[in-house]
């Protein structure tokens, strides 16, 4: 099959331009590791009161990684998650490309792939990485948490401890809940695979993104999705949309209920990483809402407005009927109108 993506060569590509990690010792790396992997043991126990939902024992447990491994992961999933959709293109060509013009494109796509990873790898603090064909994993990216909690001037356990709080919450929802994992990846699978265009549509997408991007640009929309896709799959994007602010939302307000009995310091942590969510300079900025990350700060507050919503009308056991079944998802309208979804689900 045509390869589109060398993705060996995007993991090189983004490796090579991952800007270093913030100026600390070896013995002073050492240590953060060490205590962000005792807290996020520590985080375990808090979490499953709080939400009452408890990972099963042989759930893996986390790993606090550098940039590079980051990177590395996830490049190993976006291949796996990407495959059917590339094989659906394949499948749409005539006459397949020479090699050497597969090689050289492999390599360009690659490229773009190890560039948006490596600016990515600097801002993810931590991630449930659902490896579609490989063993999924809690990922804590130390360097990050280090760097943020320097920006942010905040005492450096309890932000450590903040943050592993909010990802254990995705640890507990993604293997406590069975059938969660599985149908995100089919959801992100089917939408890869209809965001995939042929080459007859190939020339209405470019004028899509002529008469898009200034939307984009301005902060509106999804990001660089909202440059190519028709309505129809706007809607399919926004059902996967509302599945995610639930998650995020609901990792939100666990870390927020655990915080004033494990955090000390938990509000002015959350006031500072708030403001901190908004970006810092122009091309940052501009950076992230290509990359559709302003839209994910809306699906943080819109999933948590959801779940307070909720958790107000019928009690934490109330709101985790939501994992009982994909029926019992929110959809994109219920996300931001908890009671119809408390209407629908409890009647």
């Amino acid at each position: 099959m045509t390869q589109y993506v060398d993705w060996k060569f995007a993991k090189s590509t983004g490796a090579r331009l991952v800007p270093p990690g913030p100026d600390v010792s070896e013995d002073e790396a050492a240590e953060a590791v060490a205590e962000i992997r005792e807290l996020a043991a520590a985080a375990v126990a808090p979490v499953a009161a709080t939400s009452r939902l408890t990972a099963p024992g042989d759930a893996p447990a986390p790993l606090v990684v550098d940039r590079p491994t980051w990177i590395e992961v996830n490049a190993d999933s976006m291949a796996a998650l990407l495959q059917p959709a590339l094989e659906r293109v394949a499948s749409r060509r005539g006459k397949e490309p020479s090699a050497a013009a597969q090689a050289i494109g492999s390599k360009v796509t690659a490229v773009e792939a190890g560039g948006m990873l490596a600016f990515l790898s600097t801002k993810v603090l931590g991630q449930y990485d659902i490896a579609p064909d490989g063993t999924p994993a809690l990922l804590l990216v130390a360097p990050n948490i280090v760097a943020t909690e320097r920006e942010l001037g905040v005492t450096p356990r309890d932000f450590r401890l903040w943050v592993c709080l909010h990802e254990e919450t995705h640890r507990v929802q993604f293997t406590a809940v069975p059938w969660l994992r599985e149908h995100l990846i089919g959801q992100a699978r089917d939408l890869a695979g209809e965001l995939a265009p042929d080459m007859e549509s190939l020339r209405s997408r470019l004028e899509q993104v002529t008469a898009q991007l200034p939307k984009v640009l301005s902060g509106e929309g999804q990001g660089l999705p909202d440059l190519v896709i028709t309505p129809e799959q706007r809607e399919q994007m926004a059902r996967v949309t509302a599945v995610m602010s639930l998650l995020e939302g609901h990792a939100d307000v666990v870390m927020d209920d655990v915080g004033p009995e494990h955090v000390p310091s938990v509000a002015t942590i959350r006031e500072r990483f708030t403001r901190r969510r908004k970006g810092a300079g122009a091309a940052d900025r501009m950076l992230r809402r290509l990359l559709g990350l302003e839209a994910k700060m809306r699906q943080y507050r819109d999933g948590a407005d959801f779940v307070r919503g909720v958790q107000e009308q019928v009690g934490v056991d109330g709101f985790n009927a939501v994992w009982t079944s994909p029926e019992t998802l929110p959809t994109p309208l219920e996300i931001t109108d908890p009671t119809t979804w408390v209407r629908r689900v409890h009647g």
